[in-house]
């Protein structure tokens, strides 16, 4: 006998077709919108599903939705969720609410992971410290939004406006789980969030830039940059060690990424205090970042227990973003977020 078949993995068209096995075609359709639009996970709720299908569903199909493990708040609303998997391995799943001067929530960003652990190795990443366990389905990395969105509603009255891919894990390499994602919430019969709300981030593989390009994708590219120089960072992020992804094979796939799509790539660049702040820093990145649309968002380095790293002062960040304005570069600083609940950029681990 076949396992069952997680539907919640399924793209639409691959849903449609096991749907129409047994039934109309408009039935697979019809569970699509219960699964993705309604967030519907409770077959008997399904109402106009007839009860052939949802007696086929209970028989040869699972859920295999997250389950809650563990959620904190900190201080600035930030809230951080822990799932389980089906696997039994577990994830973390942000909430990043801003607020106008009233108080009122003006924007919900979500901060989704698409894989547990990281093979990366970067050596300011909690993350990376796992090592690389499993990469998620697609149902299981939107299923982070639509149960990140639940709670921003409970929460603060406000639906989820952004979702970008900065969580836990190396996009890029689960590929085809982040793009089937993004299919399942930019659907307008699904979770119905415009392409250009969600932002993809990546250490930079080039030649899976290159693929995104030839695919004229329309969420935004953020790329973790960090240092300019090739020596520099190859000392801390091993994906730059290899010729097919260090800085020139990098800035030649972005520069084709930005003439394919006509959109501008955000390069994230985090400040380590006597690492990567110098003028002499500013200058050469200034010098990259220009050969092709973009922007660069500074980060303000968020501590990792046991990595060393220490993050910039306001007077050296200041100098930094001199540097690049003065060259003509659009930059904006990133402060941190959930820090006190270890859920701010590169905090994400699960200790257990």
């Amino acid at each position: 006998m076949d396992a069952p078949i997680d539907i919640l993995s399924l793209d639409r068209d691959s849903l449609k077709e096991w749907v129409s096995r047994t039934e109309s075609g408009f039935r697979g359709d019809q569970l699509w919108r219960w699964l993705w639009k309604h967030g519907e996970r409770d077959l008997e709720a399904m109402t106009n599903l007839p009860a052939s299908l949802r007696d086929r569903l209970t028989n040869e199909a699972t859920i295999n939705r997250l389950t809650p493990a563990g959620q904190q708040t900190a201080s600035d609303g930030t809230i951080k969720f822990l799932f389980a998997l089906a696997s039994g391995r577990h994830v973390e799943t942000v909430l990043i609410p801003d607020f106008d001067d009233a108080g009122q929530p003006t924007r919900m960003t979500v901060c989704v992971s698409s894989q547990v652990g990281c093979a990366m190795g970067c050596s300011f990443c909690a993350t990376g410290l796992m090592g690389f366990q499993q990469n998620l389905t697609s149902g299981e990395i939107a299923e982070q939004v639509l149960l990140a969105n639940a709670a921003a509603e409970a929460t603060y009255a406000s639906r989820v406006s952004n979702v970008v891919f900065m969580g836990m894990g190396e996009p890029l390499l689960n590929l085809e789980g982040v793009l089937g994602a993004v299919d399942k919430l930019t659907a307008e019969d699904g979770f119905g969030l415009g392409a250009r709300r969600i932002t993809v981030s990546t250490v930079g593989l080039a030649t899976r830039i290159r693929e995104l390009a030839d695919l004229e994708v329309r969420f935004g590219l953020a790329v973790s940059l960090h240092a300019p120089f090739n020596s520099k960072r190859s000392s801390i992020m091993p994906v730059n060690r290899k010729a097919k992804t260090d800085l020139d094979s990098l800035m030649a796939s972005i520069a084709y990424f930005t003439e394919k799509t006509g959109r501008r790539i955000t390069y994230e660049y985090c400040m380590f205090s006597g690492f990567n702040d110098t003028v002499e820093d500013a200058r050469e990145l200034a010098k990259l970042v220009r050969r092709a649309p973009s922007k660069v968002n500074l980060i303000m380095y968020n501590p990792v227990e046991g990595l060393g790293f220490h993050r910039s002062d306001e007077a050296t960040l200041d100098r930094f973003i001199m540097e690049l304005v003065n060259a003509d570069v659009t930059v904006t600083v990133r402060r941190s977020r959930g820090q006190d609940i270890d859920a701010a950029c590169g905090q994400l681990a699960i200790n257990q």
